[in-house]
């Protein structure tokens, strides 16, 4: 079976027109009849829009393969959701909603896994959010999104459209529990500016598993934050084509994993036009016997991306025994006409000489390892530009520093 022989039924007039690589394996490309070529980069994994066109994954799939995906099971059935299972407030966002029409909604995404093809299905016509031509919007838009039956599973597609020259921050805010595959598909059109934040604050019992997927046009700039706190399995995987010349992304993301979670984000950022700028930067903590994080980034400069500046970075600071973080950086390099790029990942616990300065200021090794935390932390939580939200976060991290301590 050849991947043109399994274009899906599902896509629309916009999904028809990309470049779909339909397979069986999602970790691997067929080529030939007797042979399998696996997937090594992000840039080559195949896309579809029909659930069919993936495989149950294994955990041996290279993008899954550091996922829990026993764990995930509600989200990897062919069935519809219950549409009660997560309650989506609209009355907030009302003056910035668009008529859920189908053709809105696949203009730039492609489902890359089962759980982001079975989202497209059972919940392709979603909300979307449309913010005017040069409209500047003052305070952020905030979307509360709140899962009530962690027995449940749901299915839902946002999407987030930026007209030329607008400025806004929507904010996409989890609470409750669930087992919720989303789709968010994130546009960001010429000039605009458009910040992004998702955070997840589930109950101990919830499920979610997110592809967000966006394009940011011509002087264009997209800052996204995937924000984790919350939830037994959070795998939130952004993916970004900066395809204007002149566009920018900067991605970053916090988390918090505490035992017994598991907290992911593969994160792909591909610089398409000339003279675009990306920066990554993903921090987490883990404390508790059998606390998880994951990292995989990966960033694809091409043919066209002359003039490119680009980085990517991962932290992780182990706080207790038994936790772990898996943490892969990933650069992808096809023009040598670039101003820079380059990646980085360190995962270690404190640091003891930061430790020792403190305790010789007179201060509590107890409190010095709050302070270690907040200041790693902090950093991510800052750059949001929202502060109701960033006092949140930061009472989040104490109480999470409480438990730790206790």
């Amino acid at each position: 079976m050849t991947a043109q022989t399994m274009a899906s039924a599902q896509a629309t007039p916009a999904a028809d027109a990309q470049d779909t690589h339909a397979h069986i394996d999602p970790a691997s490309r067929l080529v030939a009849a007797d042979k399998v070529v696996p997937v090594q980069t992000r840039s080559e994994r195949p896309h579809s829009f029909d659930p069919a066109d993936f495989g149950a994954p294994t955990g041996r799939e290279v993008n899954w393969k550091h996922t829990p995906v026993a764990r995930l099971a509600g989200l990897l059935t062919d069935e519809p959701g219950d549409d009660a299972a997560v309650r989506i407030d609209l009355d907030a966002v009302e003056a910035f909603l668009v008529a859920a029409e189908d053709e809105s909604f696949g203009q730039i995404f492609r489902p890359e896994d089962l759980p982001s093809a079975l989202a497209w299905k059972h919940g392709r016509s979603g909300v979307h959010l449309r913010i005017e031509k040069d409209d500047e919007v003052d305070g952020p838009i905030v979307l509360r999104i709140d899962g009530t039956d962690a027995a449940k599973r749901a299915f839902g597609h946002i999407l987030i459209e930026a007209m030329p020259n607008s400025r806004a921050t929507v904010v996409l805010d989890h609470h409750g529990a669930a087992q919720y595959a989303q789709n968010v598909e994130i546009i960001a059109r010429d000039g605009s500016r458009l910040t992004v934040v998702s955070v997840q604050r589930w109950g101990d019992d919830a499920v979610h598993a997110a592809s967000h997927q966006a394009r940011v046009d011509r002087d264009a700039s997209l800052t996204h934050f995937i924000v984790s706190f919350g939830g037994g399995v959070v795998r939130v995987n952004p993916n970004v084509e900066l395809a204007g010349s002149g566009s920018e992304a900067r991605l970053y993301g916090l988390s918090y994993a505490d035992a017994g979670q598991h907290l992911e984000s593969q994160v792909y950022l591909h610089h398409k036009g000339a003279h675009t700028v990306g920066d990554v930067l993903y921090k987490g903590a883990l404390q508790g016997q059998g606390a998880h994080s994951v990292w995989v980034g990966d960033v694809l400069i091409g043919p066209d991306a002359t003039g490119t500046d680009s980085y990517e970075a991962n932290r992780n600071l182990v706080l207790t025994e038994g936790a772990r973080a898996d943490s892969i950086p990933n650069l992808e390099i096809e023009t040598g006409d670039i101003l820079g790029a380059g990646h980085a990942s360190a995962t270690g616990r404190f640091d003891d000489e930061q430790l020792f300065y403190l305790q010789a200021r007179g201060i509590t090794e107890e409190e010095a390892r709050r302070l270690v935390v907040l200041g790693f932390l902090s950093d991510i939580v800052q750059r949001l530009g929202v502060p109701s939200l960033e006092e949140e976060l930061l009472a989040a991290i104490e109480l999470e520093l409480q438990a730790v301590n206790a």
